[in-house]
């Protein structure tokens, strides 16, 4: 079963300990089959260990836990307000249609990873474009 929660998204938590309730943190880690996330600097637990040999030392080591994925809420990152998720159909390039998650507030699209990527693809046309223009100019002030 996949959930709404993905990894890289900011999340907030809604349901826990004073300390972190309220809190958010970007999603390190997702557990589909146990229905739970690991987030980056909170929940962290101190867990004593025992020195086994001369190279890995005993002391108190502090690791996150993993959260309930029901104890945490999606934060859209254009209106940075906590949402739940909703599906919109949107046409792809191959004329296909696809679902995506987007923000049930300003129904802004949530999807990170499709936007760093269209980014970088304009990036590189862009550059290599101005190139052959700025070769045309100069072929061009040669030859008058």
């Amino acid at each position: 079963m996949s959930l709404n929660i993905r990894k890289d998204d900011t999340v907030e938590i809604m349901v826990g300990n004073e300390e972190n309730k309220g809190k958010r943190g970007k999603v390190i880690k997702v557990d589909a089959e146990k229905h739970a996330v690991m987030i980056q600097g909170l929940n962290v637990v101190k867990r004593h260990t025992r020195a086994k040999n001369a190279q890995t030392p005993g002391g108190i080591i502090e690791k996150p836990r993993m959260i309930d994925v029901s104890n945490v809420a999606l934060v859209c990152p254009s209106c940075n307000k906590t949402t739940k998720v909703k599906k919109t159909a949107v046409e792809g390039k191959d004329g296909k249609v696809k679902y995506v998650r987007s923000c049930q507030h300003c129904n802004a699209v949530i999807e990170a990873k499709a936007a760093k990527a269209t980014k970088k693809k304009t990036t590189k046309k862009t550059t290599k474009k101005a190139k052959t223009d700025a070769t045309v100019e100069s072929t061009e002030n040669v030859e008058q």
